[in-house]
């Protein structure tokens, strides 16, 4: 299906976007919606297509590509019912699986951003018209508050919205499969049932399009109604809302009511007092009904939090095409820049105009960003030597309400959501966008690098790099770079080692290796080719390979241990810039870690355990030196020809 224009008021619609309209997509495990934003705000050509008539998701974007007339496109963004980590998008709820880089190529695209629907849902949210929402319930939302969102559809979706200077920051979150909690002995025993399919019986099993044929399924059982008729979803609701089917009202009720439960706990787990939205393709379905049923009622029902929960105002999204909304205001973003100051910045710069107890706290922060944000404030405060009034002091010097407040502001800096996206840099670029381009496209390859390390495989690496009795590094080209880098870190942690960049002496080297050494081999490709012969010698002379190369390459197969780079320079690329500095970075890493390794407790016992081994033999040998020499100072009796003998013990010593 198709629709005009669609104007959101958030927006002021202005002239076409100088490089052409830009690609949205929303996706679902149903349906794929596409659209075309052609100035800011300005969404039109909506179509709609099923997944189950494409192998793959490029195919539907081609088909509707080729089906509407439009100029040249160079930006896309997809809004995904799946999680979004790294390259790779492997559907939860349809076959579709993807790597976002090729599919960008393979549609001629200059960039191509891939976020969680809620993701882009909860972004919509601030720019919907208040005509695209119906409210049920509560008073007046906080402006400014945290906002919530939950939709039911083939699946279940759970995010929301944090201000946040001026601008907002969407959670990515999976809380569709916390598991499901019943309130009352009816949905004890709907869960039952359903324990005898499921060992986990998620919230998404039942409050879903999916989910109303299981309650259904489990109602006709607990009914004892025999040789109950097969029905869908859709089936389902025609039936409670038209004709008036006690047993398919009784499955839409229970529903409601679980929608409601769930609801009130995302409420009260973020403290939405900005309020509720509800999206999702089940609930509009439901009409007017569901302001008449149990929704309202069980997300106020929370015993203590009652009069809390009444306040909290929920809405019900009746917007079309929301998620449009929400990639496009993410790819604006993303194309646009931004100029807002990392918040572990805003500390460091900060740092001046803090007392000497608030430094304390600061430099903690700084070194240790992640714990802290998992610690109370009594833990804080002792590690940083200072009251628990001086962090709530520091939190409010940093322009934060309370440490709760603060962390929030910590947690978008150090692990906010970052679109995985790749912009492509070609002819007629400023030598500014060339630069932003080639910076962001670097800091994305990065966070994938460090979103993908295996904390077992890093450690082991490094525990094997630290016991070695000599370490040899192996590269070609940018890769010879890297390895004399490598070289130069490790020789300067006092570990013997040694950097080839021509294959005749990597392969002479090679079969010199013992079963104690180590050869780390760099490649940005992973392809053998002049690494072959090396690598099989290597092998074969005992020693440990590991490789810095991508994760499902040749090299990574041959090797004892591989540290993944997954980064694609392109064909036309003569100089691998992104994946070299990747594989300095874990140079890096490596260097650091067994830097304190070798630094630590234990290891010191071992090395003085050694020295001290090293000593005795030494003393010893001197003992038996001096005795030697005594008996030197009084030489032995020379009878005939033996005399002319060479004094064994002598010449030993």
């Amino acid at each position: 299906m198709s629709s005009a224009s669609l104007i959101h008021g958030s927006y002021n619609p202005s002239n076409t976007f100088m490089d052409g309209p830009r690609l949205l997509a929303d996706i679902g495990g149903t349906n794929a919606r596409f659209a075309l934003e052609r100035a800011p705000g300005q969404i039109d050509t909506i179509q709609t297509l099923r997944c189950a008539d494409y192998a793959e998701f490029s195919q539907a974007a081609k088909a509707y590509l080729e089906t509407n007339e439009h100029p040249a496109i160079h930006h896309a963004a997809i809004a995904i019912a799946n999680p979004v980590q790294g390259d790779h998008i492997k559907m939860t709820n349809h076959h579709w699986a993807f790597s976002i880089e090729e599919t960008r190529k393979l549609l001629g695209l200059d960039t191509l951003l891939v976020v969680n629907d809620f993701t882009a849902l909860s972004m919509a949210l601030p720019h919907l018209e208040q005509s695209h929402c119906v409210q049920i319930g509560g008073g007046q939302g906080l402006e400014g508050g945290v906002i919530g969102l939950v939709g039911a559809g083939t699946g279940l979706g759970v995010g929301g919205l944090i201000p946040s200077e001026g601008r907002w920051i969407a959670l990515g979150s999976e809380g569709g499969h916390v598991s499901f909690s019943p309130a009352d002995e009816k949905e004890a025993a709907i869960l039952q049932y359903c324990w005898r399919t499921y060992k986990h019986v998620s919230a998404e099993r039942l409050i879903s399009g999916p989910g109303l044929e299981m309650i259904y399924g489990a109602l006709c059982e607990i009914n004892k109604i025999s040789n109950p008729e097969e029905l869908s979803a859709p089936q389902i609701v025609d039936r409670a809302l038209n004709q008036k089917d006690p047993l398919c009202l009784e499955v839409v009720d229970c529903f409601c009511g679980m929608l409601g439960t769930l609801a009130s706990n995302v409420a009260v787990t973020l403290g939405t007092l900005g309020g509720i939205y509800i999206g999702g393709g089940v609930v509009p379905h439901l009409g007017d009904y569901f302001a008449r049923s149990a929704f309202r009622a069980r997300f106020e029902s929370k015993g203590r939090f009652d009069a809390y929960m009444q306040k909290i105002p929920t809405f019900v999204i009746t917007a079309p095409y929301p998620a449009f909304v929400g990639v496009a205001a993410i790819l604006a973003e993303r194309l646009g820049g931004g100029n807002a100051v990392p918040f572990l910045e805003r500390i460091r710069k900060a740092r001046s105009q803090f007392s000497p107890a608030e430094e304390r706290v600061a430099s903690l922060i700084l070194a240790h960003p992640r714990a802290v944000m998992s610690e109370p404030i009594s833990e804080i405060a002792r590690r940083a030597n200072v009251s628990q009034p001086t962090v709530i002091r520091f939190c409010r010097t940093m322009g934060c309400q309370g440490l709760a407040d603060f962390k929030l502001k910590l947690a978008s800096g150090v692990t906010g959501t970052v679109p995985v996206a790749h912009s492509q840099v070609h002819v007629g670029d400023s030598a500014l966008d060339v630069g932003v381009k080639v910076v962001d496209n670097t800091i994305a390859a990065m966070m994938e690098v460090r979103d993908s390390l295996n904390a077992d495989t890093l450690s082991k690496v490094i525990e094997v790099l630290s016991h070695a009795t000599r370490v040899e590094f192996y590269g070609f080209g940018s890769c010879g770079l890297v390895a004399e880098d490598a070289q130069q870190k490790f020789f300067r942690l006092g570990i013997p080692s040694t950097a080839y960049t021509d294959p005749q002496l990597q392969e002479v080297s090679a079969s010199l290796l013992k079963n104690t050494d180590v050869a780390v081999i760099i490649s940005n490709s992973g392809r053998l080719r002049h690494l072959a012969t090396t690598v099989e010698v290597a092998v074969n002379s005992g020693a440990t390979i590991i490789a810095l190369a991508p994760s499902n390459s040749q090299l990574a197969k041959r090797a004892d241990y591989t540290l993944a780079v997954e980064h694609d320079e392109g064909s036309m690329m003569h100089i691998p810039m992104v994946s070299r500095i990747l594989l300095l970075l874990l140079v890096d890493v490596l260097a650091v870690g067994v830097s304190l390794n070798r630094s630590s407790p234990f290891a010191e016992l071992q090395r003085q355990a050694k020295r001290g081994i090293l000593a005795h033999i030494a003393s010893t040998h001197d003992v038996i030196g001096d005795k030697v020499s005594a008996a030197d100072d009084h030489p032995v009796e020379k009878h005939g020809d033996e005399g002319n003998k060479p004094n064994l013990i002598s010449h030993t010593k």
